[in-house]
């Protein structure tokens, strides 16, 4: 098991994505027409019918439920995995299944049931069919009606000229909706909603709740039956409004210190700040309250990645202390909660399996535990074996691996995986999460958010409304199929050169290879992160020029460091393939020697012990561009080089930390009393100042007038070159 300090976001799974009722699969016979019972009507003619895909206009989905057995019909593209589903607007008993077949028939297909139009029970299987009409006898309810084709028998795809269903309406059993429970024993759970089975589909929550009206509907048609929030209060409604509107539950968040895991802040003593814990607990229950009978609630999720974060906090008895007060005060929250509200569950989202141990021993409310899991996943399984809980789990955050967990690359940071990597991570994730039959109840994976910056690029599946190959995965592993989507462009092979040695201000060399899969004319674009040069997360347009054949020259910034450079490539339906790799840039190289190396530097001031200081004016003259020079506070500041003796030069190279100048003066001596100015300017910028300006002189000075920043004045280098 991994330790606390090392864990961010432990998280293993395989929840069971199977319709978590019995699956009613069956040997499926194809029968000669068979007399139907006195109470069997025919319930699918002219009902709502929807298709993974069509052949074209002509062959939509409604022509297989129009009662016109020769005159219309429906046909899929031509590939296997294809399925046409009927509405019947309310739950019925079905008792027959009707497909009169055109000419492209399935050779083996599925039968299936369903309650919410996303989790389904097969209840009969054909695998030798022959075309013509298959009256197929089955046995079960529902308010879906699913065929699933898996194996054609032509060429083409499939096509059926009318898909009847039969059976009994208005029965007793109640449509979805009501209580949520979770329900089962030891090693096999399941969650139900109105007495129903409830698989999570789910995707954490990123939009601003104003536009939940827009795009709700975008993620039903992704197979979402859930989305996750991490914060509940009066502005909350809107979005369980359009979720409902949809038909979508939401699982709603309480945000509890330290939230987040590592690097987080807010530092809570769960063991004596009782005024804190009944603040929250007033809070929590004021919108269960509120919120407790609204169709969309799901579930009630007290607190995210606290008990790691409580590290960032505390150090061991004392660490020890915290993390059980805090299960404890979750375990309050959960009883209160449920005192409000028992007709929803309660759950904990921690980031590390290791919190559980906590959960177990103090938490014995929940109703069943949280993780958020990434690249580590597929281990939550056995370490909830080995951890020997008697709970069962979801998922409240997966996808691609994130910076905490992939291999720096040869510039010392994370090595982001590419867009392939990052669809196959979720696919991945979630049939680990399946896999974990009647333990692990879904996920909401992570994220349908919109940034478009160095987060949002890594973890959003639509950066800026641009949808990526893991949205479509996830739309595959929810939704069953993405046939007849139109689907991103494709980059690999992305390379920078060179990689670790880009002269700041000048052009390097970015090259990708970029397809569509659709054929659709792509538009490439260059974005720049500063994000570990500078802290700046945004991504910013890059200045660069096309060189053809997919390779471009782009202008390195100004700063110093290592930043990401990103070929985002959209083909103008809504699509978009990312790829970034990073590149170290550095000082541009200065003909001539510099002069100044080594040579004794002084200062009107220096920094002692603030930072990574001390700071003294040798630093910015010892050739190492990771130390600096620091001054004081205040203006003016100077710094200068004794020479050793009277030296011609013709330029000089200022290096700055983020602390620059905005104005000053370079000052040449041949006693370091009497000086001269050969260099004026008062719209410094930072970064690197390249100055054309000669002189002979034993002694340089930089006069310095006034600060860029609230900081000082600091160097990184100063060198004078002859």
């Amino acid at each position: 098991m991994t330790t606390a300090s090392t864990a961010r976001r432990r998280a293993r799974t395989t929840a069971s994505l199977v319709s978590l009722g019995a699956l009613l699969a069956t040997s499926a016979t194809v029968l000669t027409a068979a007399p139907a019972t006195a109470a069997e009507t025919l319930l699918s003619q002219g009902k709502t019918a929807t298709a993974s895909s069509t052949e074209g206009a002509g062959y939509a989905a409604s022509a297989a439920v129009d009662g016109d057995l020769t005159g219309t019909r429906w046909a899929s593209q031509w590939s296997d995995a294809q399925w046409l589903q009927v509405d019947l607007g309310a739950r019925a008993n079905i008792s027959r299944v009707v497909l009169n077949w055109e000419g492209a028939y399935g050779k083996a297909y599925d039968i299936q049931l369903s309650d919410n139009g996303t989790d389904w029970r097969t209840v009969t299987s054909v695998t030798a069919g022959d075309g013509g009409t298959d009256e197929l006898a089955v046995s079960g309810t529902g308010r879906y009606v699913r065929l699933q084709g898996v194996t054609r028998a032509t060429g083409y795809g499939y096509s059926l000229w009318e898909f009847r269903v039969y059976g009994e309406s208005g029965t007793t059993q109640p449509e979805p909706g009501g209580a949520v429970r979770v329900t089962g024993s030891q090693g096999n759970w399941q969650l139900t909603v109105g007495g129903q089975p409830y698989t999570v589909k789910g995707l954490t929550w990123g939009p601003a709740i104003a536009d939940a009206p827009k795009y709700m509907p975008d993620l039903k048609s992704m197979g979402v039956n859930t989305i996750r929030t991490w914060g509940t209060d009066g502005g909350t409604k809107p979005l369980l409004d359009s979720a409902a509107a949809q038909g979508l539950k939401v699982v709603n968040g309480f945000w509890l210190q330290p939230g987040g895991g590592p690097g987080s802040g807010g530092c809570v003593n769960y063991v004596t700040d009782t005024a804190y814990k009944n603040t929250m607990l007033t809070e929590f229950a004021k919108w269960v309250d509120a919120y407790k009978s609204h169709p969309a609630t799901l579930m009630w999720n007290v607190g995210n990645e606290s008990v790691l974060g409580l590290q960032n906090c505390y150090g061991g008895t004392e660490l020890e202390a915290q993390r059980n007060a805090y299960t404890t005060f979750v375990n309050d929250v959960a009883k209160k909660i449920h005192s409000i509200d028992p007709d929803h569950p309660v759950t904990s989202t921690d980031a590390w399996t290791g919190a559980w141990p906590y959960y177990k021993r103090n938490a014995p409310d929940l109703d069943l535990y949280s993780m958020n899991a990434y690249g580590d996943v597929c281990g939550v399984r056995q370490d909830w074996i080995d951890g020997g809980y008697d709970k069962p789990y979801i998922i409240t955050e997966t996808g691609n691996a994130g910076e905490w967990e992939v291999p720096d690359d040869v510039n010392g940071v994370p090595d982001e995986p590419t867009d392939v990597q990052k669809a196959e991570g979720y696919t991945k994730a979630w049939n680990c999460i399946t896999a974990h039959r009647g333990v692990a109840l879904g996920a909401t994976m992570f994220h349908y958010g919109l940034e478009h910056d160095f987060g949002g690029v890594w973890f959003n599946l639509l950066p800026d409304g641009l949808k990526r190959l893991s949205y479509y995965a996830v739309k595959k592993a929810y939704a069953g199929s993405t046939a007849g989507d139109n689907t991103p462009p494709v980059i690999t092979n992305m390379t920078v050169t060179p990689a670790s040695a880009a002269p700041a201000g000048r052009e390097f060399t970015v090259r990708a290879d970029i397809r569509d899969p659709d054929g659709d004319p792509v538009t490439p674009k260059i974005y720049l992160s500063g994000n570990y040069a500078n802290g700046d997360k945004r991504l910013v347009d890059a200045q660069y020029r096309s060189l053809g054949n997919g390779t471009f020259a782009v202008t390195a910034p100004e700063k110093l460091g290592v930043w990401k450079v990103y070929v985002q490539a959209e083909d103008g339906r809504g699509n978009a393939g990312i790829e970034t790799k990073s590149v170290k840039v550095v000082a541009p190289p200065v003909a001539g020697t510099n002069i100044a190396l080594g040579r004794p530097a002084t200062a009107s001031s220096s920094q002692a012990s603030y930072g990574d200081c001390p700071c003294p004016p040798s630093h910015a003259v010892d050739g190492n561009p990771g130390t600096r020079w620091a001054s004081d506070w205040s203006d003016p500041q100077w710094i200068q080089v004794d020479l050793g003796s009277a030296r011609s030069f013709n330029r000089l190279q200022l290096v700055w930390d983020p602390a620059y100048a905005k104005s000053y003066e370079v000052q040449v001596s041949d006693n370091g009393t009497t000086w001269r100015t050969i260099h004026t300017t008062t719209t410094g910028n930072g970064d690197i100042d390249t100055i054309e300006a000669g002189a002979t002189a034993r002694y340089v000075r930089l006069q310095l007038t006034a600060r860029g920043t609230g900081w000082g004045y600091s160097l990184h280098e100063f060198g004078i070159y002859a």
